[in-house]
């Protein structure tokens, strides 16, 4: 039977990856980010049924309409909460940070994540395989200089999750820190630096196609 997931921030860097790697592993797809041309592009790469919807899932329709999407997929089995924001360019310290930047960095990393799983939780709860995946970061455990309303905001999902777990014991929640990748993110965190020795985030995909197969218990892992 095909699984079904939701993958948001699904135009570049990990999520794309990961909607790559799963497609290829047989699952259906919905997927989601803010710029319609870049989203396009990767579905039309994808050898799978796959619903691409832009947008931004800070929106309550937004949301609304990738729960239902699912569900006309036949329910999601999995929901990966992957869209993220750093608040800034390079992300500022946290005392010269901009409010209302900073109520957004909150928004889309952690207050979206809780949103759209609380709008998909009935469908994970009717699957035998269940899962929500919420990519977190070093900076929710180490304390870095510059990226403290990220790396605030990662610690504040990691919690979450770790809440989310015991509430929804039939189903599997993990918080997984995918590494320092070769992203958009990580070029915008340190503008004019090179990456380029960073890994490509298809290298960490086995491991994500690993952990869904293997379900190991609710909880914080490093790719």
């Amino acid at each position: 039977m095909t699984r079904t997931a939701v993958i948001t921030g699904a135009s570049q860097g990990l999520g794309a990856a990961l909607a790559h790697g799963l497609a290829t592993a047989g699952w259906s797809l919905v997927i989601n980010a803010r710029t319609a041309s870049d989203l396009s592009a990767v579905a039309d790469a994808l050898p799978t049924t796959v619903i691409a919807i832009p947008g931004d899932v800070v929106d309550d329709d937004h949301r609304a309409s990738l729960a239902e999407a699912a569900s006309k997929l036949g329910g999601a089995d999995l929901l990966v909460n992957n869209a993220s924001t750093l608040g800034g360019s390079p992300p500022p310290a946290l005392g010269d940070f901009p409010l209302p930047d900073l109520l957004e960095t909150f928004e889309v990393n952690v207050l979206a994540p809780i949103a759209l799983t609380q709008l998909v939780l009935p469908q994970l709860r009717l699957s035998e395989h269940g899962a929500v995946l919420n990519l977190s970061s070093d900076a929710a455990v180490e304390a870095y200089a510059g990226w403290g309303g990220y790396g605030a905001a990662k610690a504040a999902l990691d919690h979450a999750s770790a809440v989310l777990a015991l509430e929804e014991p039939s189903l599997r929640v993990w918080s997984v820190d995918p590494g320092d990748l070769r992203t958009r993110l990580q070029q915008q965190a340190s503008p004019g630096a090179d990456i380029s020795d960073k890994p490509l985030p298809s290298s960490v995909v086995p491991f994500f196609l690993q952990l869904l197969e293997s379900r190991p218990a609710s909880g914080r892992y490093v790719a």
